[in-house]
């Protein structure tokens, strides 16, 4: 498994909206306490999953992504909401 993104025009428009790079996302998918669900509004096409976890720089992130073959395709990475912090530390 391996994890990838759109280098040429989604990494740079998530940095710049987000404040988040694509690589610091990654480490997420592995944290001990990540908790991953279904986008139920994604197309049926393509569905979308949401990670919620620890990134590189030691954020918490929320990670939306879709497999493309054996890898994980990052679409998006943002810095967990308050709401989202909250829920996260109810459910360890």
């Amino acid at each position: 498994m391996g994890y990838e993104w759109d280098e040429e025009s989604k990494a740079g428009l998530n940095f710049r909206k987000h404040g988040v790079r694509m690589p610091e996302a990654v480490p997420a998918f592995d944290h001990p306490n990540a908790i991953t669900i279904a986008d139920d509004e994604s197309e049926p096409n393509e569905r979308r999953f949401v990670t919620l976890g620890v990134g590189a720089a030691g954020r918490l992130l929320v990670v939306v992504y879709t497999w493309r073959g054996e890898n994980i395709r990052i679409i998006s990475a943002r810095l967990a909401a308050p709401h989202e912090r909250k829920q996260y530390g109810a459910e360890l």
